[in-house]
């Protein structure tokens, strides 16, 4: 049986540049979309191409199978465009959504939430043999902290207590690795998780340990954040839904699973072996 040729999209980020790396390493043939110069292993095919231009990834798509689909914008605005594209080359589309989409957490007119749910549709939708991965929280979102801790030894946020099942990248890859080259999770959407729900001053204080420093946590309010964020360019909208939300799950966690470990075979990553693989990040 031929492999499947697999484009990823997102090739140059965290869980897209995990992917690229397991389907290169199980010598799956995969192509990496990028809108710029950028280092892959060799045997890894480079093209370039951006989502927000359609009609820029026809000649990346040329004899593709399946794409990892990473949308890289806050809304919906094109994604049918380039799934029709992806649906006249490709046969199946694995697309990186949210836990948030179709739970409790699911809220009208949070940002993230609702593109998602859109894209999800749009996928559904198309044709194509699809799969929705739902994570939990990126472990790798706490890269934000880096250069505070660089700096400081310390991180400024807030909800010390706020408690999630963050997901390591390579675990998210090996579930989408799974759903581009088998037929396991065709028409699913599972919901994938880290195997523990752990704080955020404890996610800080393990930072600490990898790097072989104390990191303090200080917690700063709410409004403070907000305005923090804000002032740091970040679109309004994307303020408004996250961090409220993230307040809400101090009464309401997200639910812990091991989905992980049933679908790839080998348990979820914790939080301290993300933080060990990237203390050079926070040193």
């Amino acid at each position: 049986m031929t492999q499947p040729r697999i484009l990823v999209t997102g090739a140059t980020g965290k869980v897209g540049g995990a992917v690229v790396a397991q389907l290169h390493a199980a010598g799956v043939p995969v192509r990496a979309l990028v809108r710029g110069d950028a280092d892959f292993p060799e045997g890894v095919q480079a093209v370039r191409g951006d989502l927000g231009d359609p009609a820029s990834l026809d000649a990346a798509l040329e004899g593709v199978d399946a794409v990892f689909l990473v949308w890289p914008f806050l809304s919906a605005e094109g994604a049918s465009d380039v799934i029709d594209v992806i649906g006249k080359h490709a046969r199946r589309v694995v697309y990186l959504s949210s836990a948030g989409v179709g739970g409790e957490s699911e809220k009208p007119g949070e940002a993230i939430t609702m593109f998602h749910t859109e894209l999800e549709r749009l996928v559904e939708a198309s044709g194509l043999q699809w799969t929705a991965l739902r994570p939990t929280g990126f472990a790798g979102n706490t890269l934000g902290w880096a250069q505070e801790v660089r700096a400081t030894n310390a991180v400024r946020a807030p909800l010390a207590q706020l408690a999630r099942p963050l997901i390591h990248e390579a675990d998210m890859a090996a579930v989408a690795v799974q759903a581009l080259t088998s037929d396991a999770l065709l028409g699913a959407r599972p919901v994938i998780t880290g195997p523990e729900l752990i704080t955020q001053e404890r996610q800080v204080a393990l930072i600490g340990e990898a790097i072989g420093r104390p990191v303090r946590f200080e917690e700063i309010t709410l409004n403070e954040a907000i305005e923090q964020m804000k002032a740091a360019g970040y679109p309004a909208e994307l303020v408004e839904a996250v961090l409220p939300a993230q307040a809400e799950m101090l009464e309401n966690p997200e639910p812990v699973n091991d989905e992980v470990e049933r679908i790839t075979g080998t348990p979820a990553r914790s939080f301290r072996e993300w933080a060990a693989d990237h203390a050079a990040d926070f040193r």
